[in-house]
């Protein structure tokens, strides 16, 4: 088993500080800032452009797409990227029970085509009433998975090309049919840390998906799943999501995470712990339980060997980052391979820098220890270095050290 990584689009804002939208007035929909905020940037087309040109570029096989209040819409955002890059897959996440799940099945298998075969699904089931409301959906969290389980249940009903039946709780179709069926089917990555999660990705998921906890937290989770899989004869796979700071020597890669900490001010940190933490999610408390209620304490932030617990001060989700050399980056993501994870959803601050970092800093450490089956050759081969450094694209991660949040 290789190692698969992917990347993220920062549909909601990107920039060289944590504080992103929460720099906004308005939650980022109008860009409206309450004071000026150095390097926040807006998720426009030609800037996310340059993050999904990049990330083909080197080597990741698909991009993650979030989906929300204060996110473009991912199905439109990723099919237009799609016509601006070749081979680029898109993670594609959407909140099933606010459309239809035969609508939805329709949808992957038009965009299979448009594509020719790059769509792969999130289901974001939601972990927060309030947000959820917002899209009509008034569901408690247990009700919001069962009826999680029957959309799914329904899309891989009606992806056979024939009409399908199917009378639940929450849907009822009669004669369902995707006409055309997807081709190939979609792979569904899916995620989920409730009891009543747990049922749903072994039914249904191909790949199960867990926020970047310690490994021994991240091997409790492939137990868990693995072994509800196996009493209904499925194999699930496991993938992780996590943000990373990869550096050429490891005091860069600390210094780089404590200066995104200095844009944060205890005021900032307190609001944003108080709405997180009205979150349902378990997930989203386990990742609120790791930095012990948001302390500002740097040296109580590294809660396992490089994974720096930081990024979920302000960040709702996805709260932790691997920092370190890019040496020390591989070794921690083997150690998570050594468990059984498949699949990296990474992503970094911000976006287009750290993405070079990664994939020009640790992609090559990965592939020297055989968890990558090639290592995409660079476009600048032949371009001499600068000052023994490595050459980046315009713009890149070099500059970083340089000067700058």
């Amino acid at each position: 088993m290789t190692v698969r990584l992917h990347w993220f689009l920062p549909t909601g804002g990107d920039g060289r500080t944590l504080v992103d939208r929460h720099a906004y007035t308005d939650g980022g929909i109008k860009r409206s800032r309450i004071t000026p905020v150095s390097g926040v940037r807006a998720p426009d087309i030609d800037y996310l452009v340059q993050i999904a040109k990049a990330a083909e570029q080197l080597g990741f096989e698909a991009v993650l797409t979030p989906t929300g209040t204060w996110c473009e819409d991912a199905w439109l955002t990723t099919v237009a990227l799609s016509q601006h890059t070749e081979r680029l897959k898109f993670l594609v996440a959407f909140r099933p029970g606010v459309i239809s799940p035969v609508l939805a099945a329709q949808m992957a298998a038009t965009y299979q085509r448009i594509t020719r075969g790059r769509l792969l699904l999130n289901i974001v089931t939601g972990g927060d009433s309030t947000e959820q409301r917002r899209f009509g959906d008034h569901l408690d969290h247990d009700r919001r998975y069962a009826r999680t389980s029957e959309f799914l249940s329904v899309v891989r009903g009606v992806w056979r090309g024939q009409p399908y039946d199917f009378d639940g709780e929450h849907f009822q179709v009669a004669g369902g049919l995707t006409a055309l069926p997807p081709d190939p089917l979609p792979e569904i990555f899916f995620g989920g840390s409730s009891a009543a999660a747990g049922p749903v990705a072994a039914d249904h998921a191909d790949v199960y998906l867990t926020w970047g906890e310690p490994p021994e937290q991240v091997k409790e989770k492939i137990d868990w799943i693995r072994g509800l899989a196996e009493e209904r004869g499925r194999t699930v796979r496991f993938g992780i999501r996590l943000h990373t700071i990869s550096r050429d020597s490891a005091r860069e890669a600390w210094a780089t995470a404590h200066r995104l900490l200095d844009d944060l001010d205890p005021e900032t940190v307190a609001a944003a712990q108080q709405a997180l933490g009205k979150s349902e999610s378990v997930g989203q408390q386990r990742m609120l339980a790791l930095h012990g209620g948001g302390a500002l304490e740097r040296d109580k932030l590294e809660i396992s060997p490089n994974l720096w617990a930081g990024v979920g001060l302000v960040r709702g989700g996805a709260g932790t980052a691997l920092v370190g050399s890019h040496g020390e980056v591989a070794d921690r993501i083997e150690e998570y391979h050594d468990l059984g994870i498949e699949h990296f959803v990474l992503s970094g601050y911000p976006h287009l820098e750290e993405a070079y970092w990664f994939g020009e800093g640790v992609t090559p450490e990965l592939a020297a220890r055989g968890l990558l089956p090639t290592v995409p050759a660079s476009p600048l081969l032949g371009v001499p270095a600068a000052n023994g450094r490595p050459a980046s694209a315009p713009g890149g991660a070099p500059l970083l050290v340089g000067g700058g949040r």
